[in-house]
């Protein structure tokens, strides 16, 4: 990382931003549920459909906005990526009624689901081949770097700006677009591409991929089944069934992102050294001796430990998905194919956040017995699919 250029750190760092930001929209959702319950007069399983909405139709955005910027850079996309979803954050606080705000976070998702292929394309194109890795679990570690920024603002101002304050906050992500404009320059990848006026056609390669396609998609559901299932409810159970105080649910909340962030980085990092598959697996796998204390302790000193371990072990594994995802997929379709495979398997998970709350309403508001049902089932998955992939560790991206 200190041999790279400052426009490779530029667009590191950008790319890393924007994905932080986005996912900092969405988790502030996740510390609100039972606030909006109250507000619409409704049930935290009914509000949790707003989750699922947001996440069901990702998969639009990363075909939509994916398609657009294999057809016209990955630079102007990502800002039209970041205009959207920070306006429709912006109009979520000012829903005035239940229904426009669920309208307004399914517009919101579409926008979402457009950011992770477009920048991580932009990323991965950019940065030397040998860093690939770290690079990966730098970019994935915006997802909880973004929860945790969540979880600061939660924590600090909540009491003061309610849960339409926080969604005001959360327009904030549009002051990265000076940043993106002046100072980071389109995909050398792309424009090469562009010279030889590669096709970009999409249906052509799923129909002689397709093996593969159906195997990301699988895959990217129980990553993401595995993610959102040990983080969408989790500040609703330390809240309901523990009945933590906001303060002490944010501590928590900070503490366990930090562990995201350090466990993708690290296995990322890793993952040059043994292994996309490897590395992956033995995150995974890491994972399941956690889920006790993670799910069934009690004290706030137990519980906390037990989501820092967890979401180390869990966004462990996801640090490698990036680069895992760019290597698998033909070169001229990595702005829109990891991405909408991603956002697939976002949308087969999409029922997460209800299915889990139904469960824990069903066996007496346990939401530590949901999750947990969750996470060690899909943890196992992970590793039998990953398992049964290829291995990509040394594939040439950027030529450099």
């Amino acid at each position: 990382m200190f041999n790279w250029t400052p426009t490779q750190r530029n667009v590191a760092f950008a790319s890393f931003a924007s994905w932080t930001l986005d996912a900092f929209d969405f988790f502030i959702l996740v510390f609100v549920l039972s606030d909006l319950a109250d507000n619409f007069h409704t049930s935290i399983s009914d509000v949790s459909i707003a989750i699922m909405l947001t996440l069901a139709v990702r998969p639009v955005g990363a075909l939509l906005f994916g398609r657009l910027a294999e057809k016209y850079g990955r630079r102007p996309i990502l800002m039209v990526n970041i205009v959207l979803f920070s306006l429709f954050e912006l109009l979520s606080a000012w829903s005035p009624t239940f229904a426009a705000f669920l309208a307004f976070r399914a517009i919101y998702g579409i926008a979402m689901g457009g950011v992770w292929g477009v920048a991580s394309s932009l990323a991965m194109e950019t940065i030397p081949d040998r860093s690939r890795g770290l690079m990966s679990g730098i970019f994935q570690a915006g997802y909880p770097c973004g929860y945790l920024l969540a979880s600061i603002i939660f924590g600090l101002f909540y009491s003061m700006v309610g849960w339409r304050g926080m969604f005001l906050i959360g327009a904030l992500p549009i002051l990265l677009l000076p940043f993106v404009w002046f100072k980071v320059p389109e995909s050398p990848v792309w424009l090469a591409a562009r010279e030889r006026k590669e096709s970009v056609a999409l249906l052509p390669i799923i129909r002689t991929h397709w093996k593969l396609c159906v195997f990301m998609v699988l895959l990217m559901a129980c990553f993401n089944f595995f993610s959102h299932g040990t983080q969408d409810l989790y500040p609703t159970f330390l809240k309901v069934q523990h009945g933590f105080d906001p303060h002490t649910v944010s501590i928590i909340a900070i503490s366990y992102n930090i562990a995201a962030m350090l466990g993708g980085v690290c296995f990322g990092l890793f993952s040059e050294k043994i292994g996309r598959k490897r590395a992956i697996i033995i995150a995974s796998l890491l994972s399941l001796p956690v889920l006790p204390l993670w799910a069934f302790s009690s004290g706030s000193w137990a519980v906390g430990i037990g989501a820092f371990l967890m979401q180390f072990m869990v966004q462990g594994a996801w640090g490698v998905v990036p680069t895992y995802l760019t290597e698998l997929v033909p070169a001229n379709t990595r702005a829109v194919l990891p991405g909408f495979v991603y956002q697939l398997g976002n949308l087969l998970a999409s029922v997460n956040a209800t299915l889990q709350s139904k469960i824990a309403e069903t066996h007496g508001g346990n939401y530590g017995l949901a999750m947990a049902i969750v996470a060690g089932t899909v943890a196992i998955l992970i590793c039998v699919l990953v398992a049964f992939g290829r291995e990509t560790r040394g594939i040439e991206i950027s030529g450099s």
